[in-house]
């Protein structure tokens, strides 16, 4: 039997943010053990209609599932536990995460009716688990939600540190600060390899304090004589109870608004997190409270369509009113791609009277994430004999290796969702394989491949529109009525609006070739049908709708 081989193979987040979904095992080809490490979501963009969640194809270890030892969860962020609920079911191994991960998994299998039984295993902070080969200690670090975790993956062959998403902060408000002493001690031991989080390796210095941010957000608090609403990431908690302090500070109550807030504070207060502090309004209640005696902390920071802010602003939310003069304050960070959107909820706001603080005008927000000067710090403690960049999209992996290579990391790797990487044996880790890897969109209820014929329909709607014909034959193969034509989303003006009864003549002229008698030439006319309507329609409106065709027999 060949060597022992210690192996790391990510399935998603390598190459893109988001997604991350984490593999790695350690035996011979004959007798190989598995772990995961975080199981996470994307949100799919305007690109693909009806479509809100997309996670990694996880086949490649659903085939080996017999010999997954567990999951290992780094922290509580949709985009490291957001796929749980869809693929758990098709591992049925155990699960191990911290008490607010683990308060915050119970929801998502409560929400779909999943019965997780013993399987999940509550792991206590800075807490070690054995699976198989593998020792796994949890490694308490700072980042933007509570209890973030590094995980020191120990086997025969040597340790990897996988980081996780994490920061320096020295002053993170709830929680320990980073574990220093613990990581210098796993670097003293030695690292065959750091796993590492790439998102912010283009931004010089630090990526700042939660302190700092409050004592900010008190300032600009201070300065409002009106109602008073900020928006924020639910699952920054750090970020919630600093709201609530300046609530309390500048003598005003404060109301939660929006599902996910509500969940993330009950999900710490479980936990033992946000005590002592003001007890949240019912909005319902709020609205009897005057304005300058009240603060919403609401969902939406991003411009989501259905996100608390965004109908406050749009003024169809039941509970909360907006006027002129009350001030709205965006404490989180415009993630590329929401420009477009949140520019628009801003001019919204202006437009109507309303103050708009953001990271644009105001420091109101830190990123969660290492800059330089935090990876320089992380880099000094560790002393990996590798690094691997993940959590980046391809751009910031590059920098990473090259930041790696100033570091005077011997043998930085660049990867990407699939490559199989061999840790061990050898001098350096190298890429030695792929793994099949693809993305899983979640349409409705329903788990669907990228090439799902339903995508492809509701793309091809999106952008042609439809049209629906109707054609009733008697019992002799002679066509009753003109044919029943209807349409949706095809363009239609003055210059085009007789190209129906262009269609009608068509659809006439191909009826009489063909043998309405015989029902065996039924799909040959259909087909015929589809293909000159299409093009009679692409002739009239330069578009080819989807297309219908209904053969009614008397």
């Amino acid at each position: 039997m060949k060597k022992e081989e210690f192996i790391f193979c990510p399935l998603g987040g390598s190459g893109e943010i988001g997604m991350n979904m984490n593999l790695f095992a350690y035996g011979n080809i004959e007798n190989r053990k598995w772990i995961i490490v975080d199981i996470g979501v994307t949100f799919a963009d305007d690109t693909v209609p009806g479509i809100d969640l997309i996670y990694p194809d996880p086949g490649f270890i659903v085939d080996k599932k017999n010999d997954l030892l567990g999951l290992v969860l780094t922290h509580a962020h949709e985009d490291h536990i957001g796929a749980i609920a869809h693929i758990w079911p098709k591992l049925l191994c155990n699960i191990y995460a911290t008490p607010f991960t683990s308060v915050l998994i119970q929801e998502k299998f409560k929400e779909k009716k999943i019965n997780v039984g013993n399987k999940l295993k509550v792991v206590e902070l800075n807490g070690n688990i054995n699976l198989g080969p593998f020792t796994v200690e949890f490694v308490t670090l700072t980042h933007s939600i509570l209890e973030p975790n590094g995980l020191s993956i120990k086997t025969p062959a040597g340790t990897v540190l996988h980081t996780g998403d994490w920061k320096v902060d020295p002053n993170p408000l709830i929680g320990e600060t980073i574990n220093e002493k613990k990581l210098k001690q796993i670097g003293t031991q030695g690292v065959l390899a750091m796993i590492c989080d790439s998102t912010n390796v283009f931004s010089p210095g630090r990526s700042g304090s939660e302190l700092d941010v409050r004592k900010n957000l008190l300032k600009i608090m201070e300065s409002k004589n009106k109602r008073i609403i900020v928006t924020s990431f639910a699952s920054n908690v750090a970020r919630m109870e600093s709201i609530f302090y300046c609530a309390k500070k500048v003598g005003r109550q404060i109301s939660l608004v929006g599902r996910s807030m509500h969940r993330i504070y009950k999900a710490a207060r479980q936990c033992g997190y946000l005590k002592n502090l003001l007890e949240p309004i019912d909005p319902r209640e709020a609205k009897k409270i005057s304005r300058n005696k009240i603060v919403y902390l609401c969902t939406g920071s991003q411009g989501e369509p259905n996100g608390a802010m965004m109908r406050i602003s749009n003024y169809i939310h039941p509970d909360v009113i907006i006027e002129s003069g009350d001030s709205v304050i965006f404490s989180s960070k415009i993630i590329p791609g929401n420009e477009k959107k949140l520019y628009k909820l801003h001019n919204q706001l202006v437009k109507n009277g309303i103050d708009v603080v953001s990271e644009e005008n105001e420091f109101v927000h830190v990123s969660g994430h290492p800059n330089r000067d935090d990876l320089k710090e992380m880099y000094s403690w560790v002393k990996p004999k590798s690094v691997i960049p993940v959590h980046g999209e391809h751009r910031h992996m590059i920098e990473h290796i090259n930041f790696a290579k100033e570091m005077q990391v011997p043998f930085p790797v660049k990867v990407e969702n699939g490559d199989i990487v061999q840790l061990y044996p050898g001098n350096e880790p190298k890429v030695i394989d792929k793994a099949p890897v693809g993305r899983i969109f979640v349409d409705g209820n329903i788990s669907v491949g990228e090439e799902s014929q339903s995508i492809k329909e509701r793309k091809n709607l999106s952008f042609n529109g439809f049209l629906e014909i109707t054609i009733i034959i008697n019992n002799v193969g002679s066509i009753v009525k003109k044919p029943i034509i209807s349409f949706k989303g095809i363009p239609s003006n003055d210059e085009n609006n007789d190209f129906i009864f262009d269609l009608e003549n068509k659809i006439q002229d191909i009826c009489k070739t063909f043998s309405l008698r015989n029902s065996n030439q039924e799909q040959n006319l259909i087909e015929s049908l589809k293909t000159n309507c299409r093009k009679t329609i692409k002739e009239k409106t330069g578009k080819r709708p989807y297309t219908n065709i209904n053969l009614v027999r008397l």
